[in-house]
């Protein structure tokens, strides 16, 4: 049985009277985000996690636990009530754990927002995506044998086992849970290290491999944008599903000019077909991160976010400030994913001579 610890903080002067949040997670990247800006705002924040990644943020309330344990997570219960339970650390866990959680707070708590993800949709990435898209079967209790990856890389194991964690808060919270469906988030302290890949590849300079349409538009969003939008949806008292994408996007183009110019590279871009691409074996979605040739994999509709408030800075000014973070010596949660992402110098140089010769 895992000890529980409970650290005494002395909570942010303004938060009385403000919302009372428990975050679950609430040390790294969106987590992080979202308990900054609540205590910003004056609000009560708990934050329940291991301790092991990352620093708790000074002025939560800091419950040490497992989530996937019972007896640690009744003794969480026993510290509320809460306006509602932000998660953004269910993304490793089965359904059936999400459930563990979701129905041992669901006294404790007025509403469960939830971090998922589009990979839920039985359509991505081929087809363009609203929220009445069908979603993916899995039953809230499954573990993580659960779920397949199709041949083409599409459905996911991965988005099975979102669709049951959505499934088991649903379950436990009804009307009163709401679903944030992101694509890729993006922003200072990325762990995934797609943006950071790309800003330390077009530093070293020279002939960059991009892949064509240079037109295309991708629609990453800011971590910071997802964190205020999670917060205001746990204010709000509506539930439902969200897609978190940026409603305007930027082309794939754009991204890298506003690469070169943030870290003053003298990279070029040399834009490759995407068939070419895939007869040189370069790994769609990781070794060109934010680059796959679905036509749907960027088709995602937002516009029930943006009515409901979601706003999206322009990508430009996350590229600008996650690199001001890199220069800054900004370290991520280590993170096996992040070893996923990128396209080796050498094989790049292949290609790209290959490419050359054949021209």
């Amino acid at each position: 049985m895992a000890l529980v610890v409970l650290v005494a903080v002395t909570v942010p002067s303004g938060s009385i009277g403000g919302m009372r949040i428990l975050a679950m997670g609430g040390t790294w990247f969106l987590g992080k985000n979202i308990v900054e800006e609540a205590l910003q705002r004056g609000w009560d924040v708990t934050a329940f996690n291991r301790g092991r990644s990352g620093q708790d943020v000074r002025g939560v309330r800091t419950v040490r636990g497992d989530r996937t344990e019972t007896p640690d997570l009744n003794r969480l219960a026993a510290q509320g009530p809460w306006d509602a339970v932000i998660d953004t650390s269910s993304s490793e866990l089965p359904p059936r754990d999400v459930r563990l959680a979701a129905h041992a707070l669901r006294d404790a708590a007025s509403r469960w927002v939830h971090v998922s993800t589009v990979s839920v949709y039985a359509g991505w990435p081929h087809r363009t995506l609203t929220e009445a898209s069908e979603v993916l079967e899995c039953p809230s209790d499954a573990d993580r044998s659960f779920g397949y990856t199709g041949e083409d890389g599409s459905p996911t194991k991965y988005g099975f086992q979102k669709a049951g964690g959505e499934r088991a808060v649903a379950e436990a919270f009804g009307g009163r849970a709401v679903f944030l469906r992101p694509g890729v988030i993006l922003g200072p302290g990325e762990y995934v290290g797609r943006l950071p890949w790309w800003l330390n590849r077009v530093r070293r300079g020279g002939r960059l491999l991009a892949p064509s349409p240079a037109r295309r538009v991708i629609q990453p969003v800011d971590v910071r944008d997802v964190a205020t939008f999670a917060l205001d949806q746990a204010a709000a008292g509506t539930g439902g599903a969200y897609n978190v994408a940026h409603p305007e996007g930027t082309s794939f183009q754009d991204f890298l000019l506003a690469c070169i110019a943030v870290t003053e590279s003298d990279g070029r871009p040399v834009w490759v077909e995407p068939e070419a691409l895939v007869d040189h074996g370069v790994r769609q979605w990781t070794e060109l991160p934010l680059w796959r040739t679905h036509a749907g994999v960027w088709s995602v509709d937002s516009g029930k976010a943006v009515a409901a408030g979601l706003r999206c800075r322009p990508l430009t000014e996350t590229i600008a400030n996650t690199w001001a973070w890199l220069q800054a010596d900004g370290h991520p949660v280590d993170h096996p994913r992040r070893a996923e992402h990128g396209l080796a110098a050498d094989k790049e140089a292949r290609i790209l001579a290959a490419l050359a010769s054949a021209a």
